[in-house]
C-alpha cells in the first residue's frame, strides 16, 4: 500500500506544482529590473545562458520572454518531477549535472544551443551545497560561446520551505521582482585560474541580483551561507 502511495503522490505531485505555478501567473503582479539587458544579449549574441539559484525556480520559466528554452535538470529524483512540471510549462529538458563531470548534460545543451535554444542552468543544483556555484555552467559557456545573464527573483509574500536549497515559493496575489545582471562571457581559451576568479565572480553576482530582488520585493533577504556552505 505504501508503494502505491508513493507512487500517486509522485504522479499527482507534478500536475499540482503546474497547477499552482500558473494560479501564480495569473494572480501575481511582476516587476523587471534591468530587463532590458536580454534585448542588447539576443542582439549581440543571439541565444544565452540564464542562471538562477535553486531556491529561485519556482517563477523562473516567466524571466525568459522567448519561446525557446532548454533547461538542464539532472537525474535526480527530485530534479525529475521538476522537469515534467516544465515539460507542461513548454520547457524543453536536457538531462545531465551542472557538476564539472556532467559531459552527457552538456553535449544535449550544445545541440539545443544549435537549434536556436536558450539555456537555464541552476548552478548549485540538484542537491547543494545550497549557493554554492558548481563549474558547469562555466564549462556551457565556454563551449558555446554564449554569455551569462544572471538572474534574481523575490516576492512580496511567500515562504522558504525547509529543503536543502530554501525554496521561495511565492503566495497569490503577491508581486514577483526579476533582477537580471550584466551578461558575463568566458572566452574559447579561458585557463583553470581564470575559470576559478569567473566562478567566485558568477557567485557574487547570483547572490547579489537575488538579495536585490528580495530587498526590491520587500521580503526578507535569505540567510547567508553557514562557514561550510561558503565559497
Amino acid at each position: 500500500m505504501k508503494r502505491l502511495l508513493d507512487r500517486l503522490a509522485g504522479a499527482l505531485a507534478p500536475r499540482l506544482a503546474y497547477l499552482y505555478i500558473r494560479l501564480l501567473r495569473a494572480t501575481m503582479r511582476f516587476d523587471s529590473h534591468n530587463e532590458g539587458v536580454l534585448d542588447r544579449v539576443r542582439a549581440e549574441h543571439g541565444q544565452y545562458i540564464m542562471v538562477f539559484w535553486h531556491s529561485r525556480f519556482v517563477l523562473m520559466r516567466f524571466a525568459h520572454p522567448f519561446e525557446k528554452l532548454a533547461v538542464l535538470a539532472s537525474m535526480h529524483r527530485d530534479a525529475r518531477m521538476l522537469g515534467q512540471v516544465l515539460e507542461r510549462l513548454g520547457v524543453v529538458i536536457a538531462r545531465g549535472s551542472s557538476s564539472r563531470g556532467g559531459v552527457a548534460g552538456l553535449r544535449e545543451l550544445l545541440r539545443r544551443i544549435r537549434d536556436g535554444y536558450d539555456l537555464a542552468i541552476t548552478p548549485d543544483g540538484p542537491k547543494g551545497p545550497r549557493r554554492r556555484l558548481k563549474a558547469g555552467v562555466l564549462a556551457t559557456a565556454k563551449y558555446t560561446g554564449k554569455p551569462i545573464v544572471p538572474i534574481g527573483f523575490g516576492a512580496s509574500r511567500g515562504r522558504r520551505i525547509g529543503s536543502w536549497d530554501r525554496t521561495l515559493v511565492p503566495y497569490p496575489f503577491s508581486r514577483g521582482v526579476f533582477v537580471y545582471g550584466e551578461p558575463i562571457l568566458v572566452p574559447r581559451d579561458t585557463g583553470d585560474e581564470q575559470l576559478e576568479r569567473l566562478r567566485g565572480e558568477l557567485e557574487r553576482t547570483l547572490d547579489r541580483v537575488t538579495d536585490e530582488a528580495d530587498c526590491a520585493a520587500g521580503f526578507p533577504i535569505e540567510d547567508p551561507r553557514s562557514p561550510l556552505e561558503a565559497s
